[in-house]
């Protein structure tokens, strides 16, 4: 029988390696966490496949140790452990409590001396160790009671007595004496000179050890090693006594101690959910106790007749639920259901005076609406509130919610209607002290709210598809892509699987010899970015680019889009996402509308796929004209810029004319598409780097664009300094409306971290009060279209466009309407523009001046 196993991590270095290994992992509120999510990924690799009956875990504590008062230079080289990591360190530890499995650690000595003296403590009790590191050192302690587990190899790699002699050639006790030999370059310890780690397996094979050695010195052949050896005997001394580990310390110790034990799962929870573990959060075990948020209130089923004394106009109605089949209501301190949807509820629910709260209130409008049910006087969502008091997070489900503001732990998909509404009458008061705090008040009532209804509708109506441009694409790209697969084959010389990775590496960079550009953990990419480096040296990469491009165009929209029609209306219904972005910006999903590509040809063609509603509809489009460089002239009040505008001048050739010294009538398109680059890059916090790339330049040519336009432009850099300095003190910056993006790495010491988010300090409050500018403008139009009574509909916000199906009659007024509005609906220092076309489809459409 196998006798029990001790499992001891070395947990301070799979932490560095994990803190390196893994980028940019942190919380929403800047907490580093890529060190914990790494370290914790191979703790529960070990849990699920090695099961250990007992555990433990190993620290270094400081970089004080015996060693260092031996020799100074041991591990000097390594700086301090950085601030990410570091503040990293005890939360593991946290962690590690709430899986209840013990921590070592002791002042003046490292965890290898730890894991050392606790595998020899194990072996006393009757128990095998397996030490779980990638640390050579660790092989000294291999023997048949001890083995070595390193996790991070691909196949994972289990060091025993053989499986150490078939790496080194030696004796696990002998580690020690082929590093005092050759050294330790992470450790510091100096390698002999002359003396590699081959020729010192070669001398230990012969001698034993580095005393042997030393005390046969006299025999080592040839004679150049021999006076090697000879003149650094004190050091080989030094480094063995350094690589040796120390068995013997101090510590307490017993099997109980070790043991392990069934995880805290309620801590656990918190932990990971103070951590945005979400995966991790998944494969807890939940309790019965953390599935149940409420206090045990319940639904009272009442019939539609009562509804008519119990909600007044001017009552608060709380509404809970997907659709009319498991919809439950609040009013009072009553919490109820109506079997079957009557006139009086229907009356109620299509009653504005009568305020409706609810949790992601579009949606059960839409489900509503499909049945012919008005849900009107929308007037406090909990999600859409969430999301403008925090809004980095990625999910605002209910049970996200109620973590946040209760700590109550809730499985998905557990909530009880009862539950739901308790907590979404608890969660009202406190976001809506969130939004006062914040000062996001008008944001959320006069925008964001009344925007829910505008999106509403939007995905009621739908867009109408053309389904043979869409059939006769597809087959056009069936056979383009047959014909590109068989040029990619003949420029290849060989046929291959052009969707795998590996096989592509294979032809690039093996069969063809390319240059590497960059390279990932399987090996050279072959990402967009290298296929585009590496298309002026060859012709592979661009007919890769084309395929690639064609079948994410072709599975993406071409065949996508018509299995997305509804049946019963003919139309597609995306969804308008209105908590998916941090700057704002609306998103779409189901299909992604937002994402068509208009810089192909191709990419054109879908968009001539939607199309007018009947032969007496046309699609109106109006789009904003340059409005985030309109909204940089608003905001830094840059005198050159405002007045540029306000003459009416070509932006980019203005940029131009100043960034190259030379009149207006003199600038070439070449050097306009330069400056009109400069323009946008300045809004988006691109480096000289980053512009030398997008135009390929040299850098010092890019910046000197730069500087050129901040000479001529200096209230900009004045703005962009101002943004900055704001983001570092409050922690967030700010749109013209108030909308808030919190950028917690703002100050983080890491420089890449750092000027992401001074890049995102700048291009928020642009971009995002160009989304803030369309949204009000939307309410504004929606409301406008109702009081009119008019029949066109707005069926697509893309950014800075809208776009309309309107009846031919009712065309001038529409173009009145949606200018004016989206032209005042928010005064800026300079004159708002917008351009508007009309067509049968998106593509094909004629300027309206």
């Amino acid at each position: 029988m196998l006798k029990p196993r001790l499992f001891l991590i070395d947990a301070t270095a799979f932490c560095y390696r994990a803190f390196y290994a893994v980028r940019g992992l942190s919380t929403s509120y800047g907490q580093p966490t890529n060190a914990i999510y790494g370290f914790l990924n191979i703790l529960n690799k070990i849990i699920k496949d090695k099961k250990p009956q007992y555990l433990a875990v190993c620290f270094d504590v400081s970089r004080k140790t015996f060693r260092s008062e031996k020799f100074a230079e041991y591990k000097a080289q390594r700086q301090a452990m950085p601030d990410g990591l570091s503040s990293q360190i005890p939360i593991i530890k946290e962690i590690m409590a709430a899986y209840r499995i013990p921590v070592f650690e002791q002042e003046g000595f490292e965890a290898d001396d730890i894991i050392a003296t606790l595998a020899r403590k194990a072996k006393e009790e009757g128990l095998y160790s397996t030490v779980v590191s990638s640390d050579k050192d660790l092989l000294q302690l291999v023997e048949e009671t001890v083995e070595v587990f390193n996790p991070q190899k691909e196949e994972s790699v289990t060091y025993d007595t053989e499986k150490v002699r078939e790496k080194f050639g030696l004796a696990p006790r002998q580690i020690p004496d082929l590093i005092a030999l050759s050294g330790d370059a992470i450790d510091n310890i100096p390698k002999i000179p002359g003396v590699s780690e081959k020729k010192a397996v070669g001398l230990l094979i012969e001698f034993g050890s580095v005393e042997e050695l030393i005390a046969r010195a006299e025999d080592i052949k040839p004679d150049k090693l021999k006076d090697a050896v000879m003149a650094n005997i004190d050091q080989i001394r030094l480094n063995k006594e350094l690589a040796c580990l120390d068995n013997n310390m101090h510590l307490d110790f017993n099997l109980g101690m070790v043991k392990a034990a069934e995880p805290d799962y309620q801590e656990l929870f918190k932990l990971f959910k103070r951590l945005e573990f979400k995966g991790l959060l998944k494969n807890l075990p939940v309790s019965d106790s953390q599935e149940t948020p409420g206090d045990g209130t319940g639904i009272e089923v009442i019939d539609d007749k009562v509804v008519k004394g119990l909600i007044k106009p001017g009552d608060e109605l709380f509404l809970y639920g997907n659709d009319q089949s498991d919809l439950a209501f609040g009013c009072k301190s009553l919490f109820f259901k109506v079997e079957n949807i009557g006139p009086n509820l229907k009356a109620a629910l299509a009653d504005s005076s009568i305020k409706k709260t609810g949790h992601d209130l579009k949606k059960i409008k839409l489900a509503l609406a499909r049945d012919g049910i008005e849900l009107e006087g929308l007037f406090f969502d909990t999600m859409i509130a969430a999301y403008l008091a925090n809004p980095s997070k990625s999910d605002y489900g209910l049970n996200e919610l109620a973590w946040d503001y209760f700590e109550r732990s809730i499985k998905p998909g557990s909530i009880t209607p009862a539950a739901g509404l308790e907590l979404i009458k608890k969660l009202k008061p406190e976001l809506e002290s969130q939004l006062k705090e914040k000062s996001l008040e008008k944001l959320f009532t006069g925008t964001e709210m009344p925007l829910v209804e505008v999106l509403a509708q939007m995905e009621l109506t739908g867009i109408k598809l053309d389904l043979k441009l869409l059939k006769d694409l597809s087959s056009e790209l069936e056979k383009r892509l047959a014909e590109l697969i068989a040029d990619i084959y003949e420029i290849s010389g060989c046929q291959f699987n052009i969707n795998s990775p590996k096989q592509l590496r294979e032809v690039l960079f093996e069969k063809l010899k390319l240059p590497v550009v960059k390279k990932t953990k399987t090996g050279p990419s072959t990402d967009e970015e290298v296929l585009n480096r590496l298309a002026g040296k060859h012709k592979l990469p661009a007919a890769l680019l084309e395929y690639r491009q064609l079948t994410k165009l072709k599975n993406t929209y071409i065949d996508a889009l018509p299995e997305l029609v509804d049946d019963k209306t003919g139309r597609v219904h995306t969804t308008f996402n209105q908590t998916g972005t941090e700057t704002g910006r609306l998103s779409s999903s189901n299909p992604n509308l937002q994402n068509i590509p208009v810089k192909t040809d191709l990419g054109r063609k879908i968009r001539a796929a939607v199309i007018a509603f009947s032969e007496d509809s046309v699609l109106l489009a109006f789009d904003y004209s340059q409005i985030e460089l309109r909204i940089l002239a608003h905001m830094s009040k840059d005198e050159v810029l405002l007045e540029a505008f306000r003459k009416g001048d070509d932006i980019h050739r203005k940029t131009a004319s100043l960034i190259y010294d030379m009149p207006e009538d003199s600038i070439s398109d070449e050097m306009r598409d330069t400056a009109k680059r400069v323009n946008f890059g300045i809004i988006y916090g691109l480096s000289a780097y980053g512009l030398s790339r997008d135009l390929n330049i040299p850098p010092d040519q890019a910046q000197g664009f730069i500087d050129a336009y901040f000479a001529r432009y200096p209230k900009v850099k004045d703005l962009i300094d101002k943004e900055i300095k704001q983001a570092e003190e409050d922690g967030f910056v700010t749109t013209i409306l108030g909308r808030r993006r919190y950028l917690p790495e703002i100050n983080n010491k890491n420089q890449n971290i750092r000027m992401l988010a001074q890049r995102q300090a700048v291009n928020t409050p642009i971009q995002g009060s160009a989304s803030d500018l369309i949204k009000l403008a939307m309410v504004d139009i929606h409301n406008e279209i109702k009081n009119r009574k008019l029949e066109g509909r707005m069926i697509l916000q893309i950014h800075d466009e809208l776009v309309f199906d309107v009846g031919k009659a009712e065309i001038n007024e529409f173009v009145r309407l949606v200018r004016e509005r989206m032209e005042h609906v928010l005064e800026l220092d300079v004159p708002v523009r917008v351009s508007i076309k009309q067509g049968k489809n998106w593509l094909e459409m004629e300027e309206i001046n």
